[in-house]
């Protein structure tokens, strides 16, 4: 069981291997909700199955990029991405993006939650018979979120375990499962459908980029144990490759079974039609395995966000801050699963918010990542007046500026179920463009502001 929380990783036990960070986040994408989005590109972009293809290959590639260049902050610091983000905002000003990602992060295993205890459900119907009650609901809610709990409060070594041998048997069930739709799949409907607009399928990389980004400020948590001298270029090369093989097939067999079964990208339950679509000697153990891979999704969010706890003031153990998203989502779970009307448009909506929340991030800590940043462990721990990172009252005016501008400007662009900004009617908020004006804005503003004086040297960013 892993003990360290925010404290540096000393040199010496920094004995990772960077080959391991393509499992981990390969698990970090294995979840049945690829498939939906899948289907709702076809039922709700009208894309074609080519235009699928384009987004299916370009979303990793943008949103995990940008995971592993923060991830490269992991091993030059030590240290949890959200105490690293201490450097570039101060002691004080980090509490504000610290708090809004924490809470955002309730939302993501939220619908993890919810997705897992829908797959245990569909499991139970297949296997026994056994319908949905609302008891049922809860209790498989509470199973799934219970699970990822004790997982978490594990650690980095059994997260790293687990997500190895769930990316082998999730990826070989997988295989199974293209295999039957190739054999069995309407391909000349599928390949006949006529091109969506360029707008829809820049939003449905967006859409697909959107939780593939909400992983950036965790980046630093899974290779903070990895040497100095670890290869910033491999470690964005095991992100984009771990995500993408994950993404590519998940993503065109939703397409694909859309096209046959439209109410896929519609249903409140989106697990549901997998067990209808395959045969049970693969949707049986598909859906068992696909449980698995979204308890790792949620402990891995639970991981990060224990941290993220600690750096807002929680003095607790990391395993006890783990304990307070897991009450919050189970919380939450329940009231998404017995009370919203429409699974996707909740989840898109959430999306497309999710991804301007951390974006303003992205683009602050990144652009600073880039400036050359070298992190002071000392002055990372200090909370006191006393850190070299508490700045002008505990404020890094650049950043907490650009951040907040840089959100705020995103949000104009943004419109999704619950909220549409003033701007959201343009080509740019049509095209769910938001999160990317937010990381432009709030990176370039920063850019271009004074730097605070540097408590240590910078050195420039080597891949």
């Amino acid at each position: 069981m892993e003990t360290r929380g925010l404290d540096p990783v000393p040199d010496s036990e920094r004995t990772g291997r960077v080959r391991t960070l393509f499992p981990t986040w390969a698990a970090a994408n294995m979840t049945v909700l690829l498939l939906t989005i899948g289907a709702g590109l076809v039922v709700f972009n009208g894309l074609g199955f080519w235009q699928v293809l384009a987004v299916a290959v370009t979303a990793p590639l943008v949103s995990f990029g940008l995971v592993g260049l923060i991830s490269v902050a992991g091993k030059r610091g030590g240290v949890p991405g959200m105490a690293l983000s201490r450097a570039v905002f101060g002691q004080r000003g980090n509490l504000a993006p610290g708090a809004l990602i924490w809470v955002a992060r309730w939302g993501w295993e939220t619908v993890n939650a919810v997705t897992g205890a829908y797959a245990l459900l569909a499991v139970l119907d297949l296997l026994f018979g056994i319908r949905s009650t609302s008891a049922l609901i809860m209790v498989t809610l509470l199973a799934f979120v219970a699970s990822s709990f004790l997982l978490s409060g594990l650690g980095l070594r059994a997260l790293r375990v687990c997500c190895t041998w769930s990316a082998y048997l999730f990826g070989g069930f997988s295989v199974l499962v293209l295999a039957h739709l190739a054999a069995t799949a309407p391909w000349r409907a599928v390949l006949d459908r006529p091109a969506g607009t360029t707008s829809m399928m820049i939003a449905g990389v967006g859409t697909l980029a959107a939780g593939g980004m909400s992983w950036a400020p965790a980046g630093p948590d899974f290779t903070r144990y990895l040497p100095r001298t670890a290869s910033g270029g491999a470690m964005v090369a095991a992100a984009v490759g771990g995500a993408g093989i994950v993404f590519l097939p998940l993503v065109l067999m939703g397409a694909v079974m859309a096209v046959g079964t439209p109410g896929l990208a519609v249903t409140r339950d989106p697990v549901s039609f997998i067990g209808a679509l395959l045969p049970d000697w693969i949707s049986v153990p598909y859906l068992v395995v696909a449980v698995v891979g979204m308890v790792l999704i949620n402990a891995m969010s639970m991981y990060s966000a224990g941290f993220t706890a600690q750096t807002l003031g929680f003095t607790i153990p990391r395993a006890w801050a783990v304990g307070v998203n897991a009450a919050i989502s189970l919380f939450l779970g329940s009231l998404l699963m017995l009370v919203a009307s429409s699974f996707l448009d909740s989840f898109v909506s959430f999306l497309n918010l999710l991804a301007v929340t951390f974006s303003a991030w992205i683009g602050v800590f990144g652009a600073d990542l880039l400036r050359g940043r070298v992190y002071d462990p000392v002055a990372l721990m200090d909370t006191t007046p006393t850190s070299a990172y508490w700045y002008t009252g505990g404020f890094s005016p650049p950043a907490v500026t650009a951040w907040a501008v840089g959100l705020a400007v995103g949000l104009l662009f943004t419109g999704v179920e619950w909220f549409n900004g003033p701007l959201a009617a343009t080509w740019p908020g049509r095209s769910g463009l938001g999160w990317a004006v937010t990381i432009v804005v709030s990176g370039g503003l920063y850019a271009a502001l004074p730097r605070p004086a540097a408590p240590v040297r910078s050195a420039p960013l080597h891949f």
